[in-house]
């Protein structure tokens, strides 16, 4: 299912991609926001809301997004982000949850930011509030990634939010692709600031940050694993809830 992209997408700002071939224009590849449909490796129904983020009408995006979920009877949406935060790379990705009132339970079974933030809001925090309002469970996993990265792609950083996304959070996938593309990141990252004193300085001072607050200086409580999280998530929705 693909949504309307004239209707919620602009197109300046995410121009379709020209295929050329000799002169000729032959094909254009549009943006589009897209829910897809299969299993997890437990043979139960997952769908998958992929695609960029709309420019436009947001409230008509999540209206139509809770309602087909709501159709499907959906039982628990789980979302997947990343923010930028002075860690280094050198130690193992945390996480952070965030979600509606209604689903608040969840968040302490993954990582807490302790106080009161006004951030700009993604159409992620419009789904939330949804979600929540139609009585559906919803809880997204933000992994903290390294500042100094930039807007390059952290593999480690996608395959964090469960080492088996859908085992309780998402569902259960293959990902040894995105291992390996994980450990090419890191040896990349290495070789790009083992010359550079300074970057090294810089690592170096994160490590110890990080290690005196038990690898945790935004206040993010101690997190369990991967397979913990999956486990109480698990119980959750067999409704042994303590």
């Amino acid at each position: 299912m693909t949504f309307d992209g004239d209707h919620f997408l602009d197109q300046r700002a995410r121009r379709p991609v020209a295929r050329i071939t000799n002169g000729i224009t032959t094909h254009l590849t549009w943006p589009e926001t897209q829910i897809r449909i299969g299993e997890d490796l437990d043979g139960r129904d997952v769908l998958y809301l992929v695609g960029p983020e709309p420019d436009f009408h947001w409230r008509q995006f999540v209206d139509a997004v809770v309602g087909l979920a709501l159709r499907w009877g959906v039982r628990l949406v789980v979302g997947l982000g990343a923010f930028p935060a002075p860690a280094p790379h050198t130690r193992p990705v945390k996480l952070a949850a965030t979600a509606p009132a209604e689903s608040a339970e969840l968040v302490p079974r993954v990582g807490i930011v302790q106080g009161e933030l006004e951030v700009p809001a993604g159409v992620l925090a419009a789904l939330e509030l949804g979600f929540g309002a139609a009585g559906v469970d919803a809880v997204s996993l933000w992994a903290r990634v390294p500042h100094y990265r930039g807007g390059d792609a952290l593999p480690r950083g996608q395959r964090r939010p469960d080492r088996r996304p859908g085992h309780g959070v998402g569902p259960p996938a293959r990902l040894d692709g995105l291992r390996s593309a994980a450990d090419r990141s890191r040896r990349q990252v290495d070789e790009l600031i083992a010359d550079n004193p300074e970057h090294l300085a810089m690592v170096h001072k994160l490590e110890e940050s990080i290690d005196a607050s038990e690898g945790n200086p935004f206040g993010v409580e101690e997190l369990p694993s991967g397979e913990e999280i999956a486990a109480e998530l698990e119980k959750f929705l067999r409704g042994e809830q303590q």
